[in-house]
């Protein structure tokens, strides 16, 4: 018998107990799987926790504040106290009240255009960046064009309101001198312009920045499918339609199914900005609704309980597309 056995904590009583601790056979795989990647990449997952936890408390925690639809709640009451009413404010919104109606109209007629247009016009784009020779002009384009990504809302209306403002438009004065119209159109108050104004703002500043995926998409298009389309015979024009276009379109289905989910969120700081008293008619969405009446109004139940709509019909919305994409088309993100 080895000596060094008999100093052993396994040895005992002229005998070897056993092994106290688990051996790593006894372990599940998986466990042991996981906990092998846990510690291989734990730099990676501590760079990672501060954002796991701002989401999770700005994100989550705070939906504990929910409750308060439900309730009959006031500023600086206690929110547990506070006198339970079921779904009466729910109620209010969708069978009491008429104000839904005008506000999905204006909320989906524009964030859906926004969405279809601004992809259609993105992958338009991309695939005339594609087809310049001179790729120092390419690469100037696609700089001016990502630059109004960058520019706030606010100087974007200052802008507008510098160009077209009724009496004071730089464009407005211009066409009542040379002749052309007698009066300014008023395109920041008119009604009837509303919607196309917020649609070509937004279009203009997404550009570029929309772009960019489908351009990196085109990127990553193996050389030898051009090359094939370039032996058969194919035109330029063919070889766009029958290699670039199919290769974007797993790119397009994924940014629809995206982008589904928040239909119903709308930009806050455009229409806070760009709705006035003479065209909210055809400018209040959603969002503008509860912010009225949460924080102007103080009816914060109310707000509450129609963002609660919003967001649990903005998820439906998300699974629903993704389940259609994955019959019609096989491709899906969850």
């Amino acid at each position: 018998m080895d000596i060094s056995l008999i100093h052993s904590p396994l040895y005992e009583g002229g005998g070897i107990l056993e092994e106290r601790e688990t051996s790593p056979e006894t372990v599940p795989k998986e466990r042991t799987g996981l906990l092998r990647r846990i510690r291989k990449n734990r730099y990676l997952y501590l760079m990672v926790a501060p954002a796991v936890i701002l989401v999770f408390l700005f994100s989550y925690v705070t939906l504990f504040g929910w409750v308060i639809a439900f309730k009959d709640y006031r500023l600086g009451q206690d929110i547990l106290r506070a006198d339970w009413v079921g779904f009466k404010h729910f109620r209010e919104f969708l069978l009491e009240g008429s104000d839904w109606g005008y506000l999905l109209r204006n909320t989906l007629v524009m964030n859906i255009s926004m969405l279809f247009i601004g992809i259609f016009c993105a992958v338009a784009f991309a695939l005339l960046m594609n087809e310049l020779r001179n790729k120092r002009f390419a690469k100037g384009i696609q700089t001016v064009s990502f630059f109004p990504f960058f520019i706030s809302w606010v100087i974007v209306y200052s802008i507008v309101h510098s160009l077209f403002a009724v009496s004071t438009g730089a464009i407005n004065e211009w066409l009542v001198d040379a002749g052309i119209i007698k009066k300014g159109f008023n395109i920041l108050g008119d009604e009837k312009y509303a919607w196309g104004l917020v649609i070509i703002m937004s279009l203009w500043k997404s550009l570029g920045y929309n772009a960019v995926v489908f351009i990196a998409a085109i990127a990553g298009i193996p050389p030898e499918e051009y090359e094939a389309a370039e032996i058969d015979g194919a035109s330029r024009w063919q070889r766009v339609t029958n290699v670039t276009i199919p290769n974007l379109m797993p790119t397009v289905v994924v940014l629809l199914i995206m982008n589904s989910g928040w239909i119903l969120n709308s930009n806050f700081d455009m229409y806070y900005l760009f709705t006035n008293p003479t065209n909210w008619q055809k400018m209040e969405v959603l969002d503008m609704y509860i912010y009225k009446y949460g924080l102007k109004l103080g009816n914060y139940p109310y707000s509450i309980a129609v963002g609660m709509m919003k967001s649990v019909v903005s998820i439906v919305l998300l699974f629903l597309v993704n389940q259609i994409s994955k019959r019609i088309s096989e491709k899906s993100i969850l």
